[in-house]
């Protein structure tokens, strides 16, 4: 699987890929991820010329009026233009003729498609690259996804500061279910029955004068009544929700 992430803080992702698991899978080349930042697109004024880091414009006013600035589409669409000549050249470096390039682009939105485990299950399945669009300000200039003809998709009910998080999530939850990228296929929660409790020594814990022990199932060493606790615990963690 190829991530290819399209950001202005490319810095921000590249540091949470850096560690545990997900830097184990790039170094082992279970998953790739490649990022393209817009400023790289957008050249510099003519009073700009010749400075040694001149400030690269990507954003502008919203037309309609409102606060805040928006991405403009030029930048964005440079760089999913980039991003998916990267891949047509990889496509025409592959080996095994029969494996199929399936490209998908996502547009980071809080109104798109929420974003769940089936979805990357899917997605893992479906597509050998996916493309990442992190907004950032207001948003970007809408005519890009229009242009891409993009999925919206959200990661939840609320408004982040800008996409990289969301990018974040999504590529750690899609890796997930690459084989090879856990130690254990298996040890997916997902696909097991598990609960958000669980415990390790010491069997009874002693905190502020208190004791809190271990639940007495997790203890018996009766496997068909663990599963069933485990069960028990992961409807009611359900209905709570």
């Amino acid at each position: 699987m190829k991530f290819h992430v399209i950001t202005l803080f490319p810095d921000l992702v590249a540091s949470y890929l850096s560690e545990s698991i997900l830097a184990r899978a790039i170094k082992e080349k279970k998953i790739k991820v490649s990022f393209y930042n817009p400023r790289d697109f957008v050249k510099p004024t003519k009073i700009q010329k010749g400075k040694d880091k001149p400030y690269l414009r990507v954003d502008d006013k919203p037309y309609g009026g409102g606060p805040g600035m928006i991405i403009q589409a030029e930048p964005v669409l440079k760089a999913i233009e980039k991003a998916l000549s990267k891949i047509k050249t990889q496509k025409s470096k592959l080996k095994n003729k029969i494996q199929k390039v399936k490209v998908k682009i996502i547009f980071f939105s809080p109104s798109g498609k929420k974003f769940d485990t089936e979805y990357a299950k899917v997605s893992a399945e479906k597509y050998t690259d996916i493309i990442l669009i992190c907004g950032r300000y207001e948003g970007i200039d809408a005519r890009v996804k229009k242009i891409f003809k993009t999925e919206d998709i959200s990661i939840g009910d609320y408004v982040l500061t800008g996409g990289e998080v969301p990018a974040m999530i999504v590529i750690d939850s899609i890796s997930r279910q690459i084989e090879g990228v856990l130690g254990n296929f298996d040890s997916r929660e997902e696909e097991r029955i598990a609960s958000s409790d669980v415990y390790t020594r010491p069997e009874v814990l002693e905190f502020k004068g208190k004791k809190y022990k271990v639940p007495k199932v997790l203890l018996s060493g009766n496997h068909k009544a663990i599963e069933e606790w485990r069960g028990n615990q992961k409807v009611e963690i359900k209905d709570q929700k």
